[in-house]
């Protein structure tokens, strides 16, 4: 069995649309951690297309992965089954 790359999906208000500043860091929505990018991904579209209507909204997938075994960091190649 392959080795899960994790991923974490959280979000949430942001000062500016176009940056990662997130306002109030207590009230941020933790979707969940996922064994794949592809799982990741399913969340983040559910929780960024239902907060389409507000704009300071953002939500965001970080590659836990990486952050656990930065001497070894794994290319991402996003394939056509992740879009």
């Amino acid at each position: 069995m392959a080795k899960p790359l994790l991923h974490m999906v959280f979000g949430g208000e942001v000062e500016d649309p176009q940056g990662t500043d997130f306002v109030d860091p207590d009230k941020l929505d933790i979707l969940g951690i996922y064994p794949d990018h592809k799982s990741a991904l399913q969340a983040w579209r559910g929780a960024s297309h239902a907060h389409v209507d507000e704009a300071n909204v953002k939500y965001v997938i970080v590659h836990l992965h990486r952050l656990l075994d930065p001497d070894h960091p794994r290319e991402f190649h996003q394939r056509a089954s992740d879009r």
